[in-house]
């Protein structure tokens, strides 16, 4: 087997995603052109303006916290690993797009990052199972000295901020501990001054010091405001006194005598500095996790949350503008309509989403709320999406305004699994939990059913209809692929493997099925009569989920388990092509119909588009 270090890299062309769960991981550059964020293990650089994106990649696993410098000369990034294993702080040189440097010295995961004003220290905290707080000497590119971030007794810290025009003091905050921190460098250590909150006890979730030093401002789970001295580390006031924010302040950002506020039950407020007067409001939806204003912009400012939506709002009138979406959950499907490479459709819990291809705009959401779609298709003429729901039933949408044209009610029993259609847009091939393989024939509005064949024990994964619509295949996670005749109903070749199978393809001349799944192989077989040709090892961990023949068989594409995209060559069943950049577990991907590019979704919500690699 190829080592994957030995394979050239693919070209990442564009993403759609954005990871909401970092705690203020929506950075606005200083230049007012630029949004920073994280997806994956990528950090994502999108020009507000055009939408066109850069990317930093150099992180082995999902991207826990971002931080900007003053001037937004670095950009800094930590990531989560596993037990036992060290977790890399990454400095990105912005104006070259390059990795400046990796610090490594926390354990599991960073938890959050600050620069000091001057760009010289960077103060990185570690997580729960690493507990220290650690400066770095940036020209240096080495520790300067570390420190637990709390006593014994309290819990997390959570976050950490430099003083605006103090190079050696910061502040941590967190679980019962609010900590002023004083550095001296010439002795290479750090001395930390507990803030007398007196009888009250909060989780600090999010700090920022004034402008001026004088104040620290926290948000609080509890869903009020913190404000201290920093000169005498004193509570001098906390509120609002009569409406807290439900669900705590999870995002402050501090603009002249104003507070930008995000809360946990997506209200995003402005409140005054003096007394915490709440000036205006307005609610979004998901947690409120980042909340970024330009420097000296005073026109807008953006909103991140937890649902994988960017905001921007107008700072004066507070009316919003929806600037990305994407899923925030894991990625069932992916489909292009029949030879069309400028839109395609993708599946998750609660909706189906129609995406420009190019600009990598969402056209079109389909909500069917508190229900997962498993699989999604067009028809070949273009005039619907056909979709398979787990509540057993089969949803027909129009693909251009998203209405409903009908349900097929009880489709299967055991949720809806995998499904096609036809090359007439007449009928409708469906699988289901319980292994039921049913046609349907569909005329407008009706439907009938007009057989189902049941011979598979398991779960059908994936359906794939030839081009004449005589004959289909189905893979199942009981270890069997059925070629059906669709004209007689009955089986044609049965294939056993010991395996669960995830997804099956026909080469485009139909002679041959490629399969694959939980034994990590992929398999080459004749559709004439079922028999094996070679298998190939198709990954060191984890199942295949995902896999497509290029429109002309030379190539192939496969993902899984191990976050990898991988491009081979059919024919000589060797991986030319490596694609790094998921942080989940990759669930389907596919070669559109032009074959140049590849598309491919995750279990963490995220849909990268890469360039195909070779000419068609």
């Amino acid at each position: 087997m190829v080592e994957t270090a030995d394979l050239d890299q693919l070209e990442l062309d564009s993403t759609i995603g954005f990871a909401g769960n970092v705690p203020g991981g929506l950075l606005a550059h200083p230049n007012k052109k630029h949004l920073i964020y994280p997806l994956g293990n990528t950090i994502v650089v999108k020009n507000i303006a055009t939408g066109s994106q850069k990317f930093l990649s150099g992180h082995t696993d999902n991207v826990s916290c971002v931080a900007l410098s003053k001037s937004g000369q670095y950009v800094a990034s930590g990531q989560s690993t596993y037990m036992g294993f060290k977790a890399d702080v990454i400095v990105w040189d912005f104006e070259s797009m390059s990795l400046y440097c990796r610090l490594v010295l926390h354990k599991v995961k960073v938890e959050a990052l600050a620069f000091s004003p001057n760009e010289q220290y960077l103060a990185t905290l570690g997580g729960q199972d690493d507990g220290s707080v650690v400066i770095w000497d940036l020209p240096r590119k080495e520790a300067v000295c570390g420190s637990p971030a709390a006593v014994p007794s309290a819990g997390t810290t959570y976050c950490v901020a430099f003083a605006n025009n103090n190079n050696n003091i910061f502040v941590t905050g967190g679980n019962k501990t609010l900590r002023v921190w004083d550095l001296d460098s010439e002795n290479r250590i750090i001395r930390p001054t507990d803030c007398n909150m007196g009888q009250l006890k909060r989780i600090v979730k999010c700090i920022q010091v004034s402008d001026d030093d004088k104040h620290i401002y926290c948000g609080t789970t509890s869903g009020d405001i913190l404000q201290i001295n920093l000169n005498t580390k004193l509570l001098c006031h906390y509120g609002p006194a009569k409406e807290k924010f439900s669900l705590g302040v999870l995002s402050l950002s501090l603009v002249e005598q104003n507070i930008l506020i995000g809360a946990g039950d997506g209200t995003v407020a402005k409140v005054r500095v003096d007394g915490f007067k709440k000036l205006k409001s307005k609610k979004v939806d998901g947690e409120v996790t980042s909340i970024t204003a330009p420097a000296g912009n005073l026109e807008k400012f953006f909103v991140g949350t937890q649902l994988s939506q960017i905001y921007q709002f107008n700072f004066s009138t507070f009316v919003e503008e929806t600037i990305s979406t994407c899923h925030y959950s894991s990625v069932k499907d992916i489909s292009f309509p029949y030879n069309y490479s400028d839109v395609f459709a993708t599946c998750s819990k609660n909706d189906i989403r129609v995406w420009n291809a190019k600009s990598s705009k969402e056209l079109l959401r389909v909500v069917v709320p508190n229900m997962t779609c498993n699989a999604v298709d067009f028809f070949r003429d273009g005039k619907s999406i056909i979709s398979a729901w787990d509540d057993g039933k089969i949803r027909v949408f129009t693909p251009e305004s998203g209405k409903l044209r009908f349900i097929i009610h009880d489709a299967h029993n055991k949720g809806v699994t995998a499904i096609a259609s036809t090359s007439t847009s007449k009928r409708i091939i469906s699988g289901g939990g319980e292994g039921e393989v049913r046609v349907w024939d569909v005329n407008d509005k009706e439907y009938q059913m007009t057989r189902a064949m049941k011979e598979h024990k398991g779960a059908v994964t994936c359906i794939k209809v030839r081009s004449k619509d005589q004959q289909c295949v189905t893979s199942s996670t009981d270890g069997t692929c059925i070629i059906w005749d669709l004209e007689r109903y009955v089986r044609n070749q049965i294939i056993f493997a010991n395996t669960m199978f995830k997804v099956v393809c026909y080469r485009p001349d139909e002679s041959q099925i490629i399969t694959s799944g939980t034994d990590k192989n992929i398999g080459y077989w004749e559709t004439y009569d079922g028999s094996q040709i070679r298998e190939l090892v198709g990954t060191k961990s984890g199942a295949i989920n995902g896999m497509d023949v290029s429109p002309d068989g030379s190539y192939f594409v496969t993902g899984g388990e191990d976050k990898l995209l991988k491009v081979w060559r059919y024919n000589e069943g060797d991986a030319q092509q490596v694609g790094i950049g998921h942080s989940g577990e990759i669930t389907r991907l596919k070669i559109c119909p032009n074959q140049r590019h590849i598309v491919s979704v995750s279990a963490d919500g995220a849909v990268l588009r890469w360039k195909f690699p070779f000419p068609s």
